[in-house]
């Protein structure tokens, strides 16, 4: 069966092939609240759809308007598996209880690293930070994640509230998604309220990204298998 979790999910887990995040618009914060709970009714009445899924996430942005959803396939031939068997009366359920979602796409990423939280650090993150970052050309990403990847490492103590960073890669080769764990909004504001250093400032300045665009979000639903 489905079960909830209030644990957020593991992004570092190697078991993880296929990760996959995407958007839906639903417009405000009750059809948030509404759409999270009609998810988790949906998934609760059924049985967990595949072995090869680990887990399933929903996140509500703080623009009031939006869901992030976060699935852990081990590899993206499971996911497909799923759409064609057990999708489609999911989302039917879904839209009787909470009509005129917007569903904006789905993006398909390999997890390329990590800045991973310390042995025994058992904060709970209080905010989620994604940020996409574009780019001109596919060799880029990888050298752009670890130049950030260097400058946390060297700045530890002006990233105290950071409890985690996961690079994801879109497998179409045009950007990297960046989920990150924060203590809470306040650590997150003091880092971007700070100077900046000359390591983030080759991070801002690197050539061939095209464009940033950042989302915060509250973890709402987690669901595993029971």
């Amino acid at each position: 069966m489905s079960r909830r979790t209030e644990q957020h999910p593991g992004l570092a887990d190697p078991r993880v092939g296929a990760p996959f995040f995407s958007t839906w618009r639903v417009g405000t914060p009750e059809r948030q609240r509404l759409t999270v709970e009609a998810v988790g009714r949906t998934w609760e009445r059924r049985p967990w759809p595949a072995r090869d899924l680990l887990g399933y996430h929903v996140y509500a942005g703080h623009d009031g308007s939006t869901l992030m959803h976060y699935s852990q396939w081990t590899g993206e031939h499971a996911y497909e598996s799923f759409v064609k068997v057990h999708r489609q009366e999911r989302v039917d359920e879904i839209d009787t209880a909470v009509p005129g979602i917007e569903r904006v796409g789905l993006g398909r990423y390999r997890r390329y690293r990590s800045r991973e939280r310390a042995v025994g650090d058992a904060r709970v993150p209080g905010l989620i930070v994604t940020v996409r970052v574009d780019f001109e050309a596919e060799e880029r990403r990888e050298e752009w994640v670890d130049l950030v990847v260097k400058a946390l490492g060297d700045d530890p103590e002006g990233h105290a509230g950071l409890v985690s960073a996961h690079f994801h890669v879109s497998t179409d080769g045009a950007h990297v998604l960046n989920y990150a764990e924060w203590e809470s909004a306040e650590a997150y504001d003091r880092v971007l309220a700070a100077p900046s250093s000359e390591a983030w400032e080759r991070v801002r300045t690197y050539p061939g990204v095209k464009g940033r665009t950042g989302s915060r979000y509250q973890h709402a639903l987690g669901l595993i298998p029971g």
